[in-house]
């Protein structure tokens, strides 16, 4: 037979979704493993929206829509940017898909021709480099560290500009470390972006997950970076929404025209009952919002001082989003529970062995010292996970 194609058989599986199917794995065999892999909250569905979405079937809304979303749902997320950011959209400026990680793709497939060149601080969320390797990109990877809070300078974005960059994708609150960029951080990593003629995907999945500082969109700062801005978000993390599949994409009316006319010749609409369901998380009350927000604030503050109690890890307190990037460095080169930890990777494989705890090595977010906890998980389970942590590097194994 013949082969298949070189480009699809070159990505990665999704670590996180591995780690995930794992889990499950290892549980359904019945071993008692507590996961902290998967981006995905622990709270169900608010009532009202899974009643609209019931009254959508009910209403027999299971037909095809436009492609990029029904016009209800559009002006919903109009309402919601305006009133929540302070960001000024109109119907024509939002493409609606199936899931945020969709939109990010569209979006790519639009922006890039094979050879270009595409920013990527790290720490990334894993999907990013591969979708960038999918659409026939270069991903230029500029690293950072604790030092900065894992955050890109402008002078270190600047630099990084060669005459095949073609967009820079920033994450904000991020994904794996939490961390947030400020107003004027955003406004000098903008003046590069406008002065050297570049994209911005402002990947704002987390936004109303913020504990430390203030959530300022990149498209508020300035209205020459608002003009070559695609905000990604969706409903997935502030509504507990993850299989759902809606994600939304604001920004320039030509590109999101052109995502319109590639969703009209892969996909086609986001799932019509979907759409009606998140047309009442966007125009409905938000208190099941704030609500979430506090309960993984709370989760937050015990997870960071029970890690930086413990000798041998450590960890910065994120700002927003639901995760912890932890510092494992200081076990490399040691044995722990009769393993060899050499990088991230050991030390998650060891600690799932032998501690019975599933986290995501630092290597698929672009770190060798790190591992990535979710935090959006019952406390019960938090406080289950990291006392076996505790025993795994006291060399007590759970398994």
């Amino acid at each position: 037979m013949k082969s298949l194609s070189t480009a699809a058989l070159a990505i990665k599986p999704s670590a996180t979704l591995a780690i995930n199917a794992l889990s499950q794995e290892l549980k359904a065999q019945g071993v008692d493993v507590v996961s902290f892999g998967a981006g995905e909250t622990d709270f169900f569905t608010p009532d009202p929206i899974k009643a609209a979405g019931i009254a959508a079937i009910e209403g027999n809304k299971s037909y095809y829509t436009a492609s990029s979303g029904i016009a209800p749902l559009k002006s919903a997320i109009c309402g919601y940017l305006d009133r929540t950011f302070g960001l000024k959209y109109e119907n024509k400026n939002i493409c609606v898909t199936s899931g945020a990680k969709h939109v990010l793709y569209v979006a790519m497939r639009v922006m890039l021709d094979p050879g270009d060149e595409v920013i990527l601080p790290a720490p990334y969320w894993v999907t990013y480099e591969e979708a960038i390797r999918m659409c026939g990109a270069k991903p230029v990877i500029l690293k950072t560290d604790e030092s900065t809070r894992f955050k890109v300078s402008a002078q270190q974005l600047a630099a990084a500009v060669t005459e095949k960059t073609k967009a820079v994708i920033l994450t904000n609150p991020s994904n794996p470390t939490g961390m947030l960029y400020s107003e004027e951080e955003l406004r000098a990593l903008g003046r590069v972006i406008v002065d050297n003629d570049l994209y911005l995907i402002d990947d704002e999945i987390y936004a109303t997950l913020v504990y430390n500082g203030k959530f300022v969109s990149a498209a508020a700062v300035d209205p020459e970076l608002a003009q070559r801005t695609v905000i990604v978000n969706g409903v997935s993390k502030t509504y507990a929404m993850t299989g759902w599949r809606i994600g939304f994409a604001a920004g320039p009316q030509p590109i999101i025209k052109l995502m319109d006319t590639y969703l009209s010749h892969s996909t086609g609409n986001a799932c019509n009952i979907a759409q009606y369901a998140a047309i009442e998380a966007y125009s409905g009350d938000q208190t099941c919002v704030e609500e979430m927000r506090l309960e993984f604030e709370k989760r937050r503050r015990y997870f960071v001082d029970r890690v930086n109690a413990m000798d041998k890890v450590s960890c910065l307190e994120p700002d927003g989003a639901f995760y912890i990037f932890m510092n494992v460095s200081k076990t490399f080169g040691t044995t722990l529970c009769g393993e060899t930890i050499n990088d991230s990777s050991d030390f998650a494989q060891a600690l799932l062995k032998h501690g019975l705890v599933a986290t995501v090595p630092g290597v698929a977010f672009g770190s060798l010292d790190h591992i990535r906890w979710s935090y959006a998980t019952s406390l019960d389970n938090i406080k289950k996970g990291l006392d076996r942590l505790e025993r795994f590097l006291a060399n007590e194994p759970t398994a």
